[in-house]
């Protein structure tokens, strides 16, 4: 009995600790736990039409779906598998902003004096162009193989834990970046542009840093995760 003094609803208790031991993107995961969820009721309901009383069903019902520490390890691993295909598609759609913000530093920097800073800058825009280009390819080739061929080729275990670095190593030098852009458009002339690129590049590391902390989380969990079930 509960402090109601209700017997409490086995189902509930058994989604609540799924809900609880899962991680993962969020409208993912509540999908996943609202089929599960229809399922359950669904074999609930098909016993009781038998003549089953409810309690006894629900226990049935959660015996033939398994324990929560049977289900959790496949269902992480498809959340896990959705949290990285998140990640790569924050890195392909905002890597690029890190190379279009220096072109709009370069294109305006004609007007200004040479200096230190504008060498630097080059020099370090060459190096996180290249960053974000091999994170793009790699979110590309992420997106792919989970997606279009991943019924042909089976998803690598690690891919997961790649995509989270690849995302955080973008997200690093988008944070760079806005750091660079903020120090060049207080010294140039063309100060608007660089303070516009380094908006841009802001809200690039916003949309990725997070979605990569989640990635490393994910990949990092065990396939033999145990949920305490109350």
């Amino acid at each position: 009995m509960n402090a109601t003094g209700r017997q409490p609803d086995l189902i509930e208790e058994y989604v609540a600790a799924l809900t609880a031991a899962l991680h993962g993107p969020a409208r993912a995961k509540s999908r996943m736990i609202e089929e599960i969820r229809d399922g359950l009721a669904d074999t609930v309901a098909a016993h009781t039409s038998e003549g089953m009383p409810y309690q006894l069903a629900a226990h049935q019902a959660v015996r033939e779906f398994g324990t929560i520490d049977e289900l959790v390890p496949s269902c992480q691993r498809e959340l896990t598998i959705a949290q990285a295909r998140h990640t790569a598609r924050a890195v392909a759609l905002t890597a690029p902003f890190v190379i279009a913000c220096w072109y709009l530093a370069w294109a305006g920097n004609h007007h200004d004096q040479p200096g230190l800073l504008p060498r630097t800058a080059q020099l370090l825009a060459v190096h996180l162009a290249g960053v974000a280009t091999v994170a793009a390819l790699l979110a590309a080739v992420t997106l792919a193989a989970t997606g279009a061929f991943a019924r042909w080729l089976p998803t690598p275990h690690r891919l997961p834990l790649v995509v989270a670095w690849a995302g955080t190593t973008a997200s690093a030098a988008m944070a760079v970046t806005t750091l660079a852009l903020a120090t060049g458009s207080a010294l140039a002339t063309n100060w608007p542009l660089l303070t516009f690129a380094g908006t841009l590049a802001a809200a690039s590391h916003a949309a990725v840093a997070a979605s990569a902390r989640a990635c490393r989380h994910c990949a990092r969990l065990p396939t033999t995760q145990r949920a305490n079930v109350a």
